[in-house]
């Protein structure tokens, strides 16, 4: 089996307090944390048991993981099983980088996000260049907020041709022909993001060969469609898996709509789905802006 899968556990605790985050500086107990690394080192055993299969792990938490040990170490344990074809996590990249070292910098990459206000600049690019300068695999974000423009065009500037900087529309804002220009010159692929998708009756890869998965082993089709396909740790989701179309009307998020299969975005982020970085024209999924192909939206 060929399978992609998004896991997110409890982990709900942030080191950043965006105001666009409805879990900005939220605290943990001890014992939500002990659930949460119980329920991913679980998780982990699973991968490394299914031998027969071919994985890729995106981790999507809702808090910050790479200030904790255990994703830390998992992501560096996952990356050298010979099942796991990729192992990526968004992060805010406020943690140390030094762990990588013990990761398969061919297998483990970073989805990672700039939120201005909430880091320094000048630290946030130190933290890139060590990316770079280990060889790690990694694609750099900001949400379009008029504010941000001027930090993210000197993220820009500053960072490596070759890795790409995504922007998201931030939720709910409309922006105008003119706002979206300034943002797609940053980011060629932001009329992706500038519109939610019509994805209604639409076949989509999530359900088939994606899936979500929390904490408990609780197998959905995706983060934003509630019915359940089983669990992880029965197999019970195994017999669930198939093609299907989407339920919801719209899909407005780029690990959701990444998987619909009326987008060609399998193509443009070819070998780099998980961690957000496209596909060169001729080339692998390293490429920065200049190199992006451009399909029709």
């Amino acid at each position: 089996m060929d399978l992609t899968i998004l896991y997110r556990g409890p982990l709900s605790s942030c080191d950043y307090d965006c105001p666009y985050c409805p879990f900005a500086k939220r605290r943990d107990s001890p014992e939500q944390l002990a659930a949460d690394r119980a329920a991913l080192e679980r998780f982990t055993a699973w991968v490394a048991t299914r031998t027969g299969d071919r994985i890729s792990v995106l981790f999507t938490p809702w808090g910050e993981g790479l200030v904790r040990s255990w994703y830390r170490r998992a992501l560096a344990e996952l990356s050298h099983l010979p099942q796991v074809a990729r192992v990526a996590i968004q992060t805010n990249l406020s943690g140390r980088t030094g762990w990588l070292s013990d990761a398969n910098p061919e297998r483990v990459a970073l989805w990672c996000t700039y939120h201005p206000g909430q880091t320094p600049y000048d630290r946030f690019l130190g933290k890139c260049r060590e990316l770079t300068a280990a060889g790690v695999r990694y694609s750099v974000g900001v949400v379009g907020f008029e504010e941000h423009l001027p930090e993210a065009r000197r993220l820009r500037a500053a960072l490596p041709e070759q890795v790409y900087l995504w922007v998201n529309a931030a939720e709910g804002r409309t922006y105008t022909d003119e706002e979206a220009e300034r943002w797609t010159a940053l980011d060629p692929l932001f009329p992706y993001s500038r519109h939610p998708h019509r994805s209604a009756g639409l076949p989509c890869r999530t359900g088939e060969s994606v899936i979500s998965v929390d904490g408990d082993g609780t197998v959905r089709r995706c983060h934003f469609v509630k019915a359940e396909l089983g669990n992880l740790y029965d197999g019970s989701y195994r017999r669930a898996l198939g093609p299907r179309a989407c339920p919801l009307a719209v899909c407005d998020c780029h690990i959701g709509y990444v998987h619909l299969e009326s987008l060609p975005l399998y193509d443009v982020f070819a070998g780099g789905v998980l961690e957000r970085i496209p596909a060169a024209p001729d080339g692998p999924a390293d490429a920065g802006p200049s190199h992006l192909r451009l399909p029709l939206v």
